[in-house]
């Protein structure tokens, strides 16, 4: 054996080469002696350290002897600083300080830009490589891990202790303007933004900006017209993966949110939150013209329509202005002559399902509606309004010439042809 360690030293290689041995005991005899010129095939690498080999096998000679890490080379050194917080290695830009060689390496590419690390799918680059190992698990589908509670699994280990936090109901971090808290700390800065109204994230297209860098990832898929989620039973396509799942509850039928007090269900838990709004009678949005508040954000926007005049929806067939995406939907349908509803009791057909479901109360004379001042029923919503009105003398309905005030838009328009001098109506009989 002695004599085989001194003659060609050179020519010993591992089991890991292909390359032709002068002994078949070469494998144990790297692994037993720390010998010069150890070679593998795998990495061409030329080593006198026995750790080297080790990188390959896999085996892990080093370990702290604070928390008994384990390592194949030795960076026991460079760990062991992390636990007596001595930083050796500095950045010569903003002298900031590591205790790691590798960190401050790094670090270095936020200042010259320069990302290694290239995906072979997307050929989207990374400065770091546990980025890009992160990143390539979209394309993978690898969720390496799993909750103990449920079983869901993730990409990353922080969304997974993030999401663990909704079992204990943990909220570590809390807001120093209104003190709300939340359990993910990302989660409390994009929401400090909202005091500072800060949207460092910002479409190049149309420069919109957003509090999250999420936001403004969903949001260009409204211009790349990207949807990489799909619907695996009727292959309906989403931008956003919650509202995939939001619509995949209507083939299931799962409605998992309940309310508190009257125990309806909801398959999404937005619809919930507007829900239980109708029992605590809370309306946060309030309008900045006249003061009217709203339970929901967009009725806000649309009735802030009802001050500015604007109508920014239109019909790509007639040029018809709506100030509302709702009202133009239902006035296309008048250009197709589709009525894809068809009621039961009459077989009368309706372009629109609510139009129906109004329609079926005049076969049951359900009215589902109440005044909570004379407790009067009604069997359409917008009924109970209007009538709503005559208690609180709400007028939102003025004119344009006059300025008079009006409590419904009917009795605004037939007030209108008073100065229009406009007749509509004719008589069958007489055509006056």
């Amino acid at each position: 054996m002695e004599a085989l360690m001194k003659t060609n030293a050179t020519d010993f290689v591992s089991d890991l080469c292909v390359k032709e041995s002068h002994s078949e005991e070469i494998a144990q005899i790297q692994i037993a002696v720390d010998e010069k010129n150890f070679i593998t095939d795998t990495c061409k690498v030329e080593s006198s350290e026995k750790t080297h080999f080790c990188c390959h096998t896999k085996q892990k000679l080093h370990s702290c002897n604070i928390c008994n890490k384990e390592f194949s080379q030795k960076h026991k050194i460079e760990h062991y600083r992390t636990h007596t917080n001595k930083k050796h290695y500095s950045c010569y830009v903003y002298q900031k300080e590591f205790s790691q060689k590798c960190s401050l390496n790094v670090h270095y590419r936020t200042h010259t830009n320069e990302k290694p690390y290239s995906c072979d799918v997307c050929h989207k680059v990374f400065s770091q490589k546990h980025s890009f190992n992160r990143h390539y698990r979209i394309h993978s589908e690898e969720k390496p891990y799993t909750c103990d509670v449920c079983r869901k699994q993730f990409f990353q280990k922080r969304n997974l202790n993030s999401h663990y936090r909704s079992h204990t109901n943990e909220k570590f971090y809390s807001c120093d303007v209104c003190h709300k808290k939340f359990s993910d700390k990302r989660n409390l800065y994009g929401h400090c933004r909202t005091h500072t109204n800060e949207k460092p994230f910002s479409c190049d297209v149309c420069h919109k900006g957003f509090y999250y860098k999420y936001n403004l990832n969903v949001h260009y898929r409204t211009h790349t017209n990207e949807k990489p989620y799909s619907c695996e039973v009727c292959q309906k396509q989403f931008s956003e993966k919650h509202n995939l799942n939001r619509h995949y509850r209507t083939h299931t039928n799962e409605k998992p949110y309940s309310c508190e007090v009257c125990q309806k269900e909801y398959s999404d838990k937005v619809n919930l939150k507007r829900h239980y709004r109708t029992h605590v009678l809370i309306k946060p949005y309030s309008c900045d013209v006249c003061q009217k508040q709203f339970s929901k954000k967009n009725n806000l926007n649309r009735h802030y329509r009802t001050h500015t005049k604007e109508k920014p929806y239109c019909c790509d067939i007639c040029q018809k202005v709506f100030s509302d995406k709702a009202l133009l939907n239902r006035h296309y349908i008048t250009h197709t002559l589709k009525k894809p509803y068809s009621c039961d009791f009459c077989q009368k057909v309706f372009s629109k399902k609510d139009h129906l479901n109004c329609h079926y109360r005049t076969h049951t004379n359900e009215k589902p509606f109440s005044c909570d001042v004379c407790h009067k029923d009604f069997s359409q919503k917008n009924n109970l309004y209007r009538h709503c009105r005559t208690h609180t003398n709400e007028k939102p309905y003025f004119c344009d010439i006059c300025q008079k005030r009006f409590s419904n838009k009917g009795n605004l328009n037939r007030h209108f042809r008073t100065h229009t001098n406009e007749r509509p109506y004719s008589s069958d009989v007489c055509q006056k």
